[in-house]
């Protein structure tokens, strides 16, 4: 009887024996090629960075950093071996002992189990298998694994697995999931964090240590008592590591910094056309002219100066409500939030917040971070309308945004106000900062380069200098009074007037722009007539289309985008030069090869658009804008000589600006709605310009103190302005005041001055529809700045 069982049993044995033989037969010649391994071409997204070297965006599926072997810390590779395969370095791609454990596993269980899978295995199922539970597929894994173990050294078997894995939060890699959940490098890490991030790949989610920390820690002590015993760490090190309290990087996970977020879309959008979606896997890399400190401090000056500017004009409720009722019996009211959160995006330092109590004296609410703040007392004077049971009344459930402002909470909002800053440099059109609106997430329009708005006052400047060049100087005497042209309204006159209503009399033409007066300029763009003007002002940068020849243009009833004015205010910077926007300086592929690059212009090599002399005495009318005029707090908070701009609001304020320059900066700050609307009693100098001194605050430090040269052809008269500074002119022109009878070729009142133009006084158009931005054009080995800057005429059109 035993030898019939034995011999049974052997029978067995040989059968099955045999048909796995078979199976390896027919399967070993049909697994995939080794190329994909021995070529590795990992997934790599977009890189946008700063010309500092600030990583400002990326664009891929997968988030991804790649990091050669010899680069890797040692301490984490042997925290991955202690979590995944403490054998890998001894066994041939399959580990018998870990099967036989899992056997006997799945024996006890009555169903598969994981826990026999080596890193090879892994690497196998990662790059040519699905991750379905089948004996199929771990028979394929196991073969594959043993090709795996015949083609790659283990070291290269070790890299795979380091950039390829995924580890939760769309990071793929170690590297990238270093930077994910901890913001630095990999070799910046501590031994417990590398114990943190060895403990994903068993589970990417449930060890997540953003969303479930508890888990993520049990993980991590697995992971630091596996490295002490196998003397990967001494006693003194895992002690340390144990006490070690991590702090991982929370919020919502995105492509972008929030102050880089413009530009790096407009990086994208300038590759996509030529490269397709290889944008996003083939490791591009952008490196911009922006400077990331620059770029920071735009994305806060605009971020202050638009939520002081919403926190007094009223809170406009809770943005939505969720339904807090418990998912399980089991789940506690902050469970129940914090599993809520999803696809409640935070705006930068504008927190989701969701309301759980709410008392006739305080508001509780959660962040995603599981940290409560409970708000009462002042904290709630702002929105002490939304305390009661009406519909828009907060609520347990409600959505709210909250900021820190210095070390104290406050309830906030996401403004519905907008507003642009992009600085650039005049010498040679590089940009060095761009916030296209307040927060891109909530709204991507790109205001600095797609908004036509109109500019008000500061288009003025424009009109003076046409004025220079036809004969004016600036101390011809012009009468600050009421005048009226035909064609207005409903066939009657068009009377202007001064935003203040009063009248100065007979004052000089600097006088007339330094206090911003719209009939002063009304009566010079009569003079020169609004066709020579229109004429004139594209030496600037504009097209001719953009305006109409109607006297209505004196005021900035055109309209222009933020990107055109900070291109004509760098003529007046510079000294009459016209510089090319441009934001890329070169693209490499993944590898460093040099795919294109900007080859700035030299403006010493340039000839001037306008006369050097109109610039430099431009410039310094200007000057007492920002010194003397409506600008004036530039000068008083700033505390620089070089600083000149010009102030701007529109009828009704629906748009304000402050355009402002030094020799080496040129910056443009705009605020307006989306949907013109006026921003109340507001002005240039009140919203627009506190934006631009909180900017230039930070970049000035960097840049030299300096005054324009003078150019040949001028002459001084000391004591000659208003104010008793050094009056400047054109040689051959009338020194000192005079009256303006011969330039504007009528009495010197103005008060029968006519309109050039039969239709001088047609109201100012209305604001135009806002443009998609188009596809940029394509890479070019031998690209110029004019090539690579196709895509600021096309994100315009």
């Amino acid at each position: 009887m035993f030898a019939k069982l034995f011999w049974l049993v052997l029978g067995l044995i040989l059968a099955g024996g045999g048909v796995v033989a078979v199976m390896i037969a027919v399967t070993y010649p049909k697994l995939p090629s080794m190329d994909e391994l021995h070529n590795y071409q990992p997934k790599l997204p977009l890189q946008v960075y700063s010309s500092d070297g600030v990583l400002l965006g990326q664009f891929g599926q997968e988030h991804r950093i790649y990091v050669d072997f010899d680069n890797t810390p040692k301490l984490l590779v042997n925290a991955i071996l202690s979590a995944e395969d403490e054998r890998f370095y001894e066994h041939g791609g399959v580990d018998i002992l870990g099967i036989i454990r899992a056997a006997l596993g799945n024996i006890t269980t009555g169903h598969l189990q994981s826990g026999a899978s080596t890193i090879t295995m892994q690497v196998a199922r990662n790059f040519f298998l699905t991750t379905q539970k089948t004996f199929t597929r771990k028979f394929n894994e196991i073969l594959l694994s043993y090709k795996i173990e015949h083609s790659l050294s283990k070291d290269q078997i070790l890299s795979l697995y380091i950039n390829q894995i995924y580890l939760g939060q769309r990071a793929y890699g170690f590297a990238e999931a270093a930077q994910t959940y901890f913001g630095r490098p990999l070799d910046k890490l501590t031994i417990a964090e590398y114990a943190v991030l060895a403990g994903l790949p068993k589970a990417p989610s449930a060890y997540n240590p953003v969303v479930n920390p508890k888990r993520s820690h049990d993980r991590e002590m697995y992971v630091l008592g596996r490295m002490l015993k196998h003397g990967y760490i001494t006693q003194e090190q895992y002690d340390e590591a144990v006490k070690q309290k991590i702090i991982v990087a929370r919020g919502t996970v995105k492509d972008f910094t929030d102050s880089g977020s413009y530009i790096a879309e407009m990086a994208r959008q300038y590759l996509y056309p030529t490269y397709g979606d290889a944008v996003y896997t083939q490791g591009f890399k952008v490196y911009t002219t922006v400077n990331s400190k620059l770029q920071q401090a735009a994305y806060a000056a605009l971020r202050k100066g638009i939520l002081n500017y919403d926190a007094t004009h009223g809170y406009q409720g809770p943005e939505q409500r969720v339904d807090l009722t418990p998912s399980s019996p089991d789940s506690t009211l902050d469970q129940t939030a914090l599993g809520l959160f999803d696809g409640i995006t935070d705006y930068g330092d504008l927190f989701a917040a969701i309301v759980l109590q709410v008392t006739p004296d305080s508001i509780d609410v959660i962040l995603r971070n599981g940290n409560h703040l409970t708000f009462s007392g002042k904290q709630l004077d702002w929105v002490h309308k939304y305390l009661g049971n009406g519909a828009k009344s907060i609520l347990p459930g409600s959505v709210i945004r909250v900021r820190q402002n210095n070390d104290q909470w406050q309830i906030s909002q996401l403004p519905q106000v907008q507003g642009a800053l992009v600085a650039m440099n005049p010498q040679s059109g590089a940009i060095q900062a761009l916030m296209g609106g307040f927060d891109f997430t909530a709204n991507s329009f790109n205001h600095v380069m797609q908004a036509k708005r109109q500019p008000g006052s500061s288009f003025k400047p424009f009109i003076y200098s046409a004025a220079l060049e036809k004969g004016f100087t600036t101390e011809t005497i012009i009468d600050d009074s009421q005048v009226c042209f035909p064609g207005g309204n409903d066939g009657g006159q068009w009377c202007p007037k001064n935003d203040d209503g009063k009248f100065l009399g007979p004052i000089s033409l600097r006088q007339g722009l330094t206090l911003s007066r719209n009939l002063i300029t009304v009566k010079i763009l009569n003079a020169i007539s609004p066709q020579y003007a229109i004429s004139y002002v594209s030496k600037f940068g504009f097209s001719e289309s953009q305006f109409q020849p109607y006297l209505t243009m004196a005021l900035g009833a055109n309209e222009v985008t933020p990107l055109q004015m900070a291109q004509a205010y760098a003529v007046f910077a510079n000294g009459g030069y016209l510089v090319q926007p441009y934001f890329i300086d070169k693209i490499t592929d993944a590898n460093g090869k040099l795919l294109a690059q900007t080859q700035p212009s030299n403006i010493a090599q340039q000839s001037p658009v306008i006369d050097p002399r109109n610039a430099f005495i431009m410039n310094s009318i200007l000057k007492d804008v920002a010194k003397y005029g409506t600008g004036a707090r530039a000068w008083r908070e700033l505390h620089r000589s070089d600083v000149a701009g010009k102030t701007g609001t529109t009828n009704d304020a629906k748009d304000v600006w402050f355009d402002g320059y030094t020799p080496d900066l040129v910056a443009i700050t705009w605020v307006g709605y989306d949907q013109p609307k006026s921003l109340g009693r507001q002005f240039g100098a009140t919203l627009a310009l506190p934006i631009w001194i909180d900017f230039m605050r930070s970049a000035l430090p960097t840049l030299p103190e300096r005054q324009l040269a003078m150019p040949s052809g001028i002459v001084t008269e000391d004591g000659g302005t208003w104010k008793g500074d050094t009056e400047y002119y054109y040689e051959g022109s009338i020194i000192g005041k005079h009256n303006a009878s011969g330039e504007l070729g009528e009495e010197e009142s103005g008060d029968n001055l006519s309109p050039q133009d039969s239709n001088a006084s047609d109201p100012i158009a209305a604001q135009a529809a806002k443009t998609d931005s188009s596809a940029p054009a394509a890479v070019d080995n031998s690209t110029s700045r004019g090539d690579i800057n196709d895509i600021i005429k096309n994100i315009q059109d």
